[in-house]
């Protein structure tokens, strides 16, 4: 069958909708419980990976060659040729090997960029559950086959085309695939239409579109370009990478920097011309050669054409730096964003807390009981109100309320070799824990009480019901949720083994112990249960009626150690916290507490749900500013949050995970999913995806983002001061009728030196110790900010100040030749030690430790060795046109080139305090 399968052109089966499901298993040759790992990996073989096929890569010589597409670099390599023509071979050939190594270079910088980029694709890249030797395992989605069976939850995206085989309550939302903006319910019967369109078959789901409500399962029928969604082409799995707006930015420095390059290239080069030939009586074409190269090479070296390719690479830095820490980055621009977060908005359970739900309280049968034990181990005592151990078993209404706790559950408990496994959600497994503790058989109960139908669970309801076969024959109905979502739900309860009317008395008992329990920090879930009638033909939200309440268990959820010291470095990086959930008031008042979250008076600083319900969108944005606990919440009063603090002006970041929360964390500027409790849905509006769904590395995120904007800083400013005080040199140089300090073979081998190793180095430069100390960036802030301008404006003048003296002091001494050499030996030296200096706009060197960056050290000191080299070795003299300093001329070019050091840290000292509120210290 396998082999037939691949005669067909690895199409999978036709008209799968068409078909009973045994003739698509057969087909398929596949079994319910799924394929063993050997059969799916022949059948990867076989049918290729699960993807769309992607527009074909730029291959690294395409790369390469590609930096040879600028303007500059075009004219540069054709004036070399001219060059060559008039017998200048020694010069044409220098600097079309150093035009080779910068293009080397450029093209480094662009291919680590694209690397880090495809890592961050592989990163955010989709995954999928199936059937493999009869387990639920998950896989990359791209590695899903014909044949599979894939199992679906509310929230999942469809890996591929697949029959159905199980469904319940399954509405799957396909507006990506056919523009139907309703979900579409599905079934598992046969459509008798071959020729039916896709938007109508119903017992089918395609890759690409998501699951809205339900569960199910179903048998892959095709996969990558064969499915409906391969058919047009579509890139949903790919990760867009578009340009930030800092990138942007950079683009238009970049043009207006180059455009003020040009111009005095221009000027310089037409004062050279005039001295060529008026004053030197050298032939017009020759001198207009010389100085069009000249002129060119200088633009090529002081235009930044690679600031944006600089950008592009610290923030993929960054996306790497972050991904170690547990936080995948989906989209380049947020790591940007993130440095400007002032506020985060977190989801309690499982963020805040661990999300190792242990139940410790038991309410049945007006009765209390204690329950010992921790975590998932199901050793554990029931103890009663006077702290006595009991057996469970003599309380037939406590084995109830555990037994609906077990049913009414997605969870499962597994035993292998290694002992017992829990797979679940941390909630409904505390359920299995506690009914495990009272002797119960949680593996086999399902088996004795048959789940036929169910109302799943969602964060609008606040419940979950199934409904079970029982050995007599009849129908039962159970159902687990928020207290006061389950008692309005009830009609009567169960005392004693006995059922009463639910009292008012009762009511109010019941929601005192709630409200006791909550305000203990505890969980509360209601169980309450009905007999179904053999009228009832379909299971849905109009059975949940007349209900028979049981009883609570309240659970508790410690919160992560590493939270208290995340909220403490957000009060002292000015970002606010707001803790957001769906759990009892007093219950996130309690946690709230106890992380220091909440402290003083609660008035005015935590909202319900019901709260938000009552308030305008106006009433909101006046009270925001000063809440900090949200509870009860759904997830369209997350969205009413986002918007009422964007309008406050804040740049917000929202967590979530079901598939409600996608608004507001679409909403939000930058959107958190929950990688391990998270669906799909959400992950694939979010910018960012928490591997360990922890609080403490969303402030580690806003950490590496500020790190990542303030190293492109760095950066910028070195790149700048150098080029502008080059720029200005030749400027001076030309006004006052002196020989060029650099020929052009000079100015592109400082380029080649200075631009390299030193610059990339301060892009992974460790960040300032008090990066979190500091109020959130504006994102309307310009990057340059007043000390990087100082910084630039610096750089240029003391570069060009202590350049003209040096070089007309050495005109003097020695000759054309030596003055150029020392004009070279000093600003490659000046650069060095512009770039210690330029890794702090705000600390001084020694606070921040100078040899601290070891890749830095290694870098300056490569480039200094490079420089000594090319000074002092004969070959390279006659190539760069250079000669030997003596020792003396050596030495006395570096405390010049020093002053750039004790210039900008004299600057820090002096204006910090003016410009940060830093104390000169």
């Amino acid at each position: 069958m396998l082999m037939e399968m691949q005669e067909h052109k690895r199409i999978g089966v036709e008209h799968p909708h068409a078909m009973g499901i045994k003739d698509v298993m057969r087909i398929l040759d596949t079994r319910e419980d799924g394929l063993s790992s050997e059969e799916a990996q022949r059948r990867l073989e076989v049918f290729g990976y699960n993807e769309i096929e992607e527009r074909k890569k730029v291959s690294p010589l395409m790369m390469f060659l590609n930096q040879f597409k600028d303007v500059l670099i075009i004219i540069l390599l054709i004036a070399t040729l001219v060059s060559l023509a008039l017998g200048e071979i020694l010069d044409a050939t220098v600097i079309f090997a150093i035009v080779i190594a910068c293009a080397v270079l450029g093209f480094v910088q662009e291919y680590r960029s694209e690397k880090a980029l495809e890592a961050l694709r592989e990163l955010a890249a989709p995954r999928a559950r199936v059937l493999r030797d009869s387990k639920i395992v998950e896989i990359p989605a791209r590695e899903v086959v014909p044949g599979d069976i894939i199992v679906l939850e509310t929230g999942d995206r469809v890996p591929a085309d697949a029959r159905l085989i199980e469904a319940v309550n399954l509405e799957v939302d396909e507006a990506v695939l056919t523009g139907e903006s309703v979900p579409v319910p599905k079934t598992t019967s046969p459509l008798h239409d071959v020729n039916i369109p896709v938007a109508e078959r119903k017992n089918m789901v395609f890759m690409g579109t998501f699951v809205t409500r339900g569960r199910g399962k179903a048998v892959v029928t095709t996969t990558g370009m064969n499915t409906e969604f391969g058919k047009i082409a579509a890139m949903l799995q790919e990760v867009e990478i578009e340009k930030t707006p800092l990138q942007r930015k950079m683009e238009e420095v970049g043009k207006w920097l180059g455009l003020i390059c040009l111009i005095v290239c221009f000027v310089v080069a037409g004062l050279g011309m005039v001295r060529g030939v008026v004053f030197e009586q050298r032939p017009p074409f020759e001198v207009t050669v010389e100085m069009f190269i000249w002129g060119v090479s200088l633009a090529v070296a002081a235009v930044p054409e690679a600031l944006p390719a600089v950008v592009t690479i610290s923030l993929a830095v960054g996306v790497q730096r972050m991904a170690k820490r547990n936080a995948i980055v989906r989209k380049l621009y947020a790591v940007e964003t993130l440095g400007c977060v002032t506020v985060i908005c977190s989801d309690k359970t499982g963020t805040i807390t661990k999300n190792e739900m242990t139940v410790k309280e038991i309410f049945v049968g007006g009765k209390t009981y204690k329950v010992t034990g921790t975590g998932f181990e199901i050793t554990g005592e029931f103890l009663n109100e006077k702290n006595e151990r009991i057996d469970p078993r003599e309380d037939e209404d406590l084995i109830l309320l555990l037994e609906i706790g077990a049913l009414c559950n997605d969870a499962k408990m597994i035993r292998d070799k290694q002992g017992i496994k829990w797979v679940g959600d941390p909630t409904e497994i505390a359920l299995l824990v506690s009914a495990a503790k009272a002797s119960i058989d949680v593996e086999k109960l399902p088996e004795k009480f048959p789940r036929i139908g169910e109302v799943p669970f969602d964060s609008m309801r606040k419940r979950m019901s199934t409904v079970h076969r029982m050995p007599d024959g009849r129908t039962i109905l159970y159902m687990k949720g928020a207290p006061e979502v389950v008692l309005n739900l009830c009609s009567h309860i169960r005392k004693n083994g006995r059922v009463e009317v639910l009292s008012e008395e009762d009511r109010r008992r019941i929601l005192d112990t709630v409200e006791r329990m909550a305000g203990s920090a505890l969980r509360v879930l209601a169980m309450a249960y009905r007999e179904l009638g053999p009228e009832v033909e379909k299971v849905d939200e109009s059975v949940e009626e007349g209900l028979i309440f049981v009883g609570l268990q309240g659970m508790f959820d410690p919160p992560r150690e590493e939270v208290i010291p995340a909220l403490e470095k957000c009060k002292k990086a000015g970002i606010k916290v707001k803790m957001i959930t769906g759990d009892h008031k007093l219950t996130a008042v309690a946690v709230a507490r106890e992380i220091g979250l909440l402290e003083g008076s609660e008035e005015g600083k935590v909202l319900t749900g019901r709260d938000l319900d009552r308030m305008s969108d106006e009433e909101l944005e006046e009270v925001i500013e000063d809440v900090v606990v949200f509870a009860r919440v759904s997830p369209e009063h997350k969205l009413r949050i986002v918007n009422a603090l964007k309008k406050r002006g804040h740049v917000v970041a929202m967590t979530g995970d079901g598939v409600n929360d996608a608004p507001a964390v679409k909403r939000a500027d930058v959107g958190v999913a929950m990688g391990i409790k998270g669906t799909d849905v959400t992950k694939e509006v979010a910018d960012m995806v928490l591997a360990d769904d922890n609080f403490a590395t969303i402030v580690a995120a806003v950490e590496e983002g500020r790190g990542a904007y303030e190293n492109i800083k760095k950066y910028l400013m070195y790149l700048l001061a150098c080029n502008v005080g080059e720029i200005l040199l030749m400027f001076v140089a030309g006004l006052l009728w002196l020989p060029l300090p650099l020929v052009a073979i000079q100015i592109l081998l400082i380029n080649l030196l200075t631009d390299g190793l030193p610059a990339i180095a301060l892009g992974v430069d460790p960040y300032d110790p008090d990066i979190m100390e500091r109020p959130p960036r504006d994102p309307e802030e310009s990057i340059f900010t007043p000390m990087v301008k100082i910084f630039i404006a610096t750089g240029g003048i003391v570069l060009a100040t202590w350049g003209i003296l040096l070089f007309y002091w050495s005109l003097l001494s020695f000759n054309e030749i030596y003055a150029r050499t020392m004009c070279f030996w000093y600003i490659t030296m000046l650069e060095m030690f512009a770039a210690f200096t330029a890794r702090s706009e705000r600390h001084l060197l020694h606070e921040i430790g100078p040899f601290k960056n070891k890749y830095l050290v290694a870098a300056v000191a490569s480039s200094i060795i490079f420089a000594l080299i090319f000074i002092y070795m004969p070959i390279f003299q006659m190539l760069f046109k250079m000669t030997a300093l003596s020792l003396y001329s050596l030495l006395l070019a570096i405390p010049f080139a020093a002053t750039i050091l004790v210039a900008f840290e004299a600057e820090k000292y002096l204006l910090r305090g003016k410009i940060f509120g830093m104390r000169g210290k």
